[in-house]
């Protein structure tokens, strides 16, 4: 039987690199999945339903119109079709209200694109599009769910959770810093290729970590440290382990440097749940095992999977 005798809705995770999607069962159980590098770095506003059918075309019924529920920067102004940011406080459980339908040719697709969070606070003003549906994802089973949440990558995010809405979250640029400085700082000599996730050397990382939250006034000349050292120091191992460890002490000079900055909200936490890939969630709750936090992790796919079927769930209500 073909598979779209039994698709009930479609889940896309359209990022500014490349793009996700999901055949789904309307009872939630996953059909099929794809994806392409068609990012919307790469498009027009012209080129997005193009784009979608060569990943889903073929899981659409003929028969009928199939839901096509949209996170992440398709709907950012610069994308598809501009989804307005909701503002703060925001419930979770409650992100269908402000989809927007782009224009579409093909009369399979009913496309809605979820939008945006900002805070619009004085001195606390922020974006944030796609990890809101992560977001959902952890309310999906737990309407009313509370905590601290933070969600690792190139523009990190940290969002408090009451009662299954968000109240406040920050942005911190920790995974673009960690590359700038890596790759087109003078620090390239000394650190290689390695990235912020990389395994590396776990003890050079929690000592960095601990070292630049007790003195994070400190940073700039513990980065240009980390090339003295590598000129100077006699006691770092040779080749590729002496440009891990300095990585990893890269690493956790920025790492250490973000959870400095969250401060008091770090402080009053209690379990912080880490949302987004292994490799990058284990390097988060390593710096925070190292200075006295608990965490869990939810894996990102899961969540952004678990926030679109949220959302997918409030339609009728449209």
């Amino acid at each position: 039987m073909p598979i779209t005798d039994h698709v009930g809705w479609i889940a896309v995770d359209w990022g500014s690199s490349n793009l996700r999607a999901w055949a789904v069962t309307a009872a939630g159980r996953v059909l099929a999945h794809g994806g392409s590098e068609r990012g919307m770095l790469s498009l027009a506003s012209s080129d997005y339903e193009t784009a979608l059918l060569e990943v889903v075309g073929n899981w659409l019924p003929a028969s009928r119109r199939t839901p096509v529920l949209v996170c992440g920067m398709a709907g950012a102004r610069q994308g598809w079709r501009e989804a307005a940011y909701l503002p703060l406080p925001a419930r979770l459980d409650d992100l269908a209200r402000g989809a927007v339908c782009p224009p579409v040719n093909d009369a399979r697709p009913a496309v809605r694109l979820l939008p945006g969070l900002c805070q619009s606070a004085a001195g606390a003003f922020d974006v944030m599009r796609g990890e809101e549906t992560q977001l959902a994802g952890l309310v999906a089973d737990d309407r009313r769910f509370s905590g601290l949440v933070c969600l690792p990558g190139t523009h990190a995010k940290w969002a408090r959770l009451e009662q299954g809405a968000v109240t406040r979250f920050t942005t911190c640029l920790t995974g673009e810093l960690y590359g700038l400085l890596a790759r087109q700082s003078v620090l390239k000599h000394s650190i290689g290729a390695d990235d912020l996730a990389a395994p590396g050397d776990r003890e050079a990382f929690v000592f960095a970590v601990r070292d630049i939250h007790a003195n994070p006034g400190r940073y700039t000349a513990r980065l240009f440290g980390l090339r003295a050292s590598d000129l100077l120091d006699a006691g770092l191992p040779a080749g590729d382990a002496r440009s891990a460890r300095l990585a990893a002490r890269l690493s956790g000079l920025c790492v250490g440097l973000e959870l400095a900055g969250m401060g008091d909200e770090l402080a009053d936490s209690g379990p912080i749940t880490l949302v987004g890939n292994a490799a990058l969630c284990t390097r988060y709750a390593l710096a925070l095992e190292a200075l006295g936090h608990e965490s869990q992790r939810l894996d990102g796919d899961a969540a952004v999977l678990a926030g679109l079927g949220l959302a997918y769930q409030a339609l009728p209500a449209l």
